[in-house]
């Protein structure tokens, strides 16, 4: 199963749409996760149009009725979403505390693409993703989306990709 992770679109704030690489891989995928701060409901419109869509409430998502977390079953893994995960100090131990048997948890918010690999409350590994802006890279080097690779109930990749 080949999940899009997005987070920090920022549509309508200041762009009018969502890039054409994101559109591309959308259409690809079997599922995207949206970590927040999507910024209009256009946003997801589009991307539901091209594959079933999860996504959590971001800072700036005012008038968007979405859960602040979100916990779903995808290719036989537990994926939790929230758009906040606080300071990179102790980030790992604070998402244990929140989703402790998630396989993966997908947060945005600093707009910097990460991944770390831990063990979660049930003795499997967990992966912390962020997948960075695909529209404004902030400081981070740059633009980016990640995927996501699930098989046999398992993580089985995690891949960002630049996008300028």
């Amino acid at each position: 199963m080949r999940v899009l992770l997005l987070a920090d679109t920022h549509v309508g704030t200041r762009r009018r749409l969502l890039p054409a690489p994101v559109l591309a891989a959308a259409a690809e995928a079997d599922a995207v996760l949206h970590a927040g701060d999507v910024t209009t409901s256009e946003v997801l419109a589009t991307l539901a149009g091209l594959a079933p869509v999860h996504a959590v409430l971001g800072n700036n998502d005012a008038g968007l009725e979405l859960p602040e977390r979100l916990v779903v079953e995808l290719g036989g893994c537990r994926v939790a979403l929230v758009h906040d995960s606080g300071s990179a100090t102790g980030r790992d131990e604070r998402l244990g505390r929140w989703f402790p048997d998630a396989d993966v948890v997908v947060f945005g918010h600093s707009h910097q693409p990460w991944h770390t690999v831990t063990t979660n409350a049930v003795g499997r590994p967990r992966h912390a993703v962020n997948p960075g802006s695909p529209t404004e890279r902030r400081r981070a080097p740059h633009a980016t989306l990640a995927w996501l690779q699930l098989a046999g109930g398992a993580v089985a990749s995690v891949r960002h990709v630049r996008l300028d």
